[in-house]
């Protein structure tokens, strides 16, 4: 059973279209009627609310801020002048606690700081390692340290403040964690990985009741180093820092980053996998969230035999995490795991319509909370291609954009088979027959999402093969993705039906090259004149809302990279506070995605079969 049915989502349309999607699918291709009361969801005659139980909003109004599941979603509703009257000018006044964890969780007994097998616990206790050389501040987020941390910006400027993010100081009442996990990497199961470069230094309360856990990346080794040296590195921090606050100011639930400190202690790194080591230099980011625990947080309890510990992390993250979930209730798992079904779908249909690759999809990179963790060789697709990689060393392929569906559906199986110990046989069948739902549930918010990127009011029979036959002809001319959609968002109805494309939108204009953009576009402004009470103003408002100027593209990180490399951080050194209205960072840009009705799905009923165009291009595999 739920608890308290008052959790903050947001509506939006789902993920990505790749080749040789339905072919490989097993699944109906389905919708969600949507009512703005919530009776029960039928599973296998029995209730079961949970699926569908992070839908959950009170009234929505005016203009959401769409994307920020509010688990990881700092909540200031003062105005800015209260705000600032209750920030913390010194670290002398501000706390940190690990006790929430370690009093509940065990940890692990030997206290020494060597890489070894952990068994029957959830943390070990292990101090970061200061760097030896001087210690740089770079870049602070503005908006983490006040509206998250309670911080003024001015202790940034602090010696304390440098030391604290650096790894060089614990304040009082933290006692510095890192977490035992494992995982499955690239498909296959890799025993004990944990955090080996990660500190957890804390939790903190804000002044608005919020719960945020610290954590330092690149601040030495612990147990879980295995043959690593407990570094990061200033390229691949910087990318963690602009990436965590990019797809935050994008609306994409995330992990922040609230400050990057860079060394001059010499880090040794084989960037292209190649075998030529070449000297960096170590770099921390401080790391906030609502959690860091992750799909392969359970998995090492369940293949470790440690059934006791599972249940009692579990019962743990349910009464911390999810509050709509019951822990004294029997079917507790299942709805905890309903939960993460719905929110995965979520997410990675938000990613998609983006066009963002995580780039490292493991199970240990998979947040339970269904937040973007973990930034390494991540992406933004620039011309639209399904197959977009942008990891180097993911030689096969796995982890391509299209095919980050079913990737979450495989993560998704395999924190169910960790949970399968502690169900009974009609609570495996129930999970099942919820996991089995999931690309109802992700083809849904994909075709929400693609309508409101096309201005799409009401349902049409043709939405699935409108959306398709777009992303066809873009594939066909390597249109880019994010301009093409935005440029659809400022081009007027009467310039795209004279089918002269003016220079300036020139996504559009390349795409118009196609023998087929004529069909398209009479499809496309047959299907704007169904929009009921609306006009052509509105719609592109509308469209300009959801549809991002700029993302985070790999040649805006690496110009910042290389201009960090000659100590150059013009490019992103302090984040502004973000506003009601849309801000620009050098090189990123707030998209504020409006919300246009709570949606509350009462049931889940087979939709209409994909055909024509959406057919032949296929929504991704999942099996």
């Amino acid at each position: 059973m739920l608890r308290g049915a008052r959790r903050t989502v947001l509506n939006f349309p789902s993920p990505f279209l790749g080749e040789n999607w339905t072919q490989r699918i097993k699944f109906p291709f389905c919708c969600l009627i949507w009512r703005l009361q919530f009776p029960p969801l039928l599973l296998l005659g029995v209730t079961c609310h949970a699926v569908v139980g992070s839908l959950w909003r009170p009234s929505l109004q005016g203009n959401a801020n769409l994307l920020h599941l509010s688990r990881n979603r700092s909540n200031p509703e003062q105005g800015y002048c209260e705000r600032g009257a209750r920030l913390v000018s010194s670290l002398d006044f501000w706390t940190l606690s690990s006790e929430n964890l370690i009093a509940v969780l065990p940890t692990d007994p030997v206290k020494e700081n060597y890489v070894r097998k952990v068994k029957n616990c959830v943390f070990s206790i292990a101090f970061p390692t200061p760097f030896q050389s001087r210690v740089r501040l770079v870049a602070v987020s503005k908006e983490v340290l006040e509206d998250i941390l309670d911080l003024d910006l001015s202790v940034s400027e602090t010696d304390d403040f440098i030391q604290l993010v650096s790894g060089g100081k614990i304040v009082f009442g933290s006692i510095p964690l890192a977490h035992r996990y494992g995982g499955h990497q690239f498909g296959i199961w890799a025993d004990q990985l944990g955090d080996g470069r990660a500190h957890l230094i804390g939790i903190y309360m804000n002044r608005q009741g919020e719960k945020w856990e610290l954590q330092l990346k690149g601040s030495g080794k612990t147990p879980y180093s295995r043959n690593g040296d407990g570094r990061a590195i200033l390229r691949s921090s910087l990318r963690e820092f602009l990436c965590s606050e990019a797809m935050h100011y994008l609306g994409i639930p995330t992990s922040r980053a609230a400050s990057l400190v860079v060394s001059d202690d010499v880090v040794w790194r084989d960037q292209f996998y190649n075998g030529n080591l070449a000297k960096e230099r170590g770099a921390v980011v401080l790391r906030v969230a609502k959690s860091w625990f992750r799909i392969g947080s359970l998995e090492i309890l369940t293949h470790s035999g440690e059934l006791d510990l599972l249940r009692m992390l579990l019962d743990f993250i349910i009464q911390e995490y999810f509050p709509l979930v019951d822990v004294k209730e029997p079917n507790r798992y299942v709805d905890f795991f309903s939960i993460v079904v719905f929110e995965t779908a979520q997410l990675i249909a938000l990613w998609m319509s983006v066009g963002f690759a995580h780039g490292v999809c493991n199970t240990d990179n998979f947040s339970l909370l269904s937040i973007t963790i973990d930034y390494g060789p991540f992406g933004f697709m620039e011309a639209y291609n399904p197959d977009f990689v942008p990891n180097t060393s993911d030689d096969e392929r796995r982890y391509k954009i299209g095919n980050q569906a079913n990737i979450g559906m495989f993560n998704l199986n395999k924190l169910l088979q960790a949970l399968n110990p502690l169900l009974n046989p009609r609570q495996k069948q129930l999970a099942t027959q919820i996991l089995k739902e999931y690309p109802v549930l992700y083809y849904t918010r994909f075709r929400e999402l693609f309508k409101a990127k096309l201005g799409l009011l009401g349902k049409s029979e043709g939405d699935d093969d409108l959306i398709a036959f777009l992303l066809h002809l873009m594939e066909k001319t390597e249109a880019d993705f994010t301009m093409t959609f935005r440029q659809l968002s400022e081009i007027t109805q009467s310039q795209l039906q004279e089918l002269v494309i003016p220079q300036e939108f020139w996504a559009l204009k390349m795409i118009s090259k196609h023998k087929l953009f004529p069909a398209w576009v009479s499809q496309y402004l047959s299907r704007l004149k169904s929009n009921i009470s609306d006009s052509d103003s509105e719609r592109r408002k509308r469209m300009t809302a959801v549809n991002p100027r700029y993302v985070l593209k790999n040649w805006m990180a690496e110009s910042a990279v290389q201009k960090a490399e000659r100590n150059d951080f013009s490019e992103f050194k302090l984040f502004p506070r973000s506003t009601s209205c849309s801000k620009f960072s050098a090189i990123l840009s707030r998209s504020t995605l409006q919300l246009r009705e709570q949606a509350i799905p009462p049931q889940l009923l087979p939709g209409p079969e994909i055909s024509g165009l959406a057919a032949h291009l296929n929504l991704g595999q999942i099996n």
